[in-house]
C-alpha cells in the first residue's frame, strides 16, 4: 500500500533534501505548467540521461523499482546525474496517468510516477478494476484535489501535447520500446540493472 509518507520521502530523495511537503493546490488555483519539462537531479550535473517511459510498461516499472533506488542514492543525490523524463504512453491508461502526473507540481512528478510503478499491478492490471478510480486514490494521496483531478483527465490540450511530443520523439530517436534512454547521444532500449546503467553513461558510482 502506498501512503502519503511515500510521496514525502520519495520527493525528498528526488530533490536531495531531508524532507519535502506533500504539495497540492486549491481547486480554483491555476495548475502548474503542465507542458513543461520534468526532471530530477541538478541542472549542473556533468551527465544527463533522457528516459522515455510508459506508466503501464512492466519493464519501466522494474527499472523504477529495482535500479532507480541506487541511481537516486549514488548518482542523483551526489550531483553526478540528471534524468529528464519523456512521457511515452503505450495505451490510454498510461496516457491518463501521465496527464494526472503532470497536473501535480513538478516536484511531485517523480514521486508520483514512482508510486504508480511501485503499485502498477493494483491500478493498471488488476481484473475488473476501474483504473480512473484507482488513479484518483493515488492522486489524492499525493495531495491533489478532486476538481483538479477531474480537470487533469479532461484536458484535451495536454493529451494532444503529450501525444505530439511522443510522435516527435519516436521519429527523432526511432524509439520502438520502453523504457528507452538517450545516453551520450545514442538510444539504448530496455530495462537495465544499476551496473549496466552506470557503464552505459560512463560514470563511476
Amino acid at each position: 500500500m502506498i501512503s502519503r509518507r511515500f510521496f514525502m520521502t520519495t520527493g525528498a530523495a528526488a530533490l536531495g533534501v531531508a524532507t519535502v511537503p506533500v504539495l497540492g493546490f486549491a481547486a480554483d488555483a491555476a495548475p502548474p505548467a503542465t507542458e513543461g519539462p520534468r526532471f530530477i537531479g541538478s541542472p549542473t550535473a556533468p551527465a544527463t540521461v533522457e528516459e522515455f517511459f510508459s506508466l503501464t510498461c512492466t519493464h519501466c516499472a522494474h527499472f523504477s523499482n529495482t535500479t532507480m533506488p541506487d541511481v537516486m542514492t549514488k548518482l542523483i543525490n551526489t550531483g553526478k546525474l540528471r534524468i529528464v523524463y519523456h512521457d511515452f504512453p503505450l495505451d490510454a491508461v498510461a496516457l491518463e496517468a501521465a496527464m494526472i502526473a503532470r497536473y501535480l507540481p513538478p516536484a511531485q512528478y517523480f514521486p508520483f510516477c514512482s508510486a504508480l510503478f511501485a503499485s502498477q499491478d493494483s491500478w493498471a492490471f488488476a481484473p475488473g478494476i476501474n483504473y480512473t478510480d484507482q488513479l484518483w486514490k493515488m492522486a489524492a494521496l499525493a495531495g491533489m484535489s478532486r476538481p483538479t483531478f477531474d480537470r487533469a483527465i479532461a484536458d484535451n490540450g495536454l493529451k494532444t501535447w503529450i501525444q505530439t511530443q511522443q510522435v516527435a520523439d519516436e521519429k527523432k530517436y526511432n524509439i520502438d520500446a520502453t523504457p528507452s534512454f538517450l545516453i551520450n547521444g545514442k538510444i539504448q532500449a530496455g530495462d537495465m540493472d544499476y551496473n549496466s546503467f552506470v557503464s552505459a553513461i560512463g560514470l563511476t558510482g
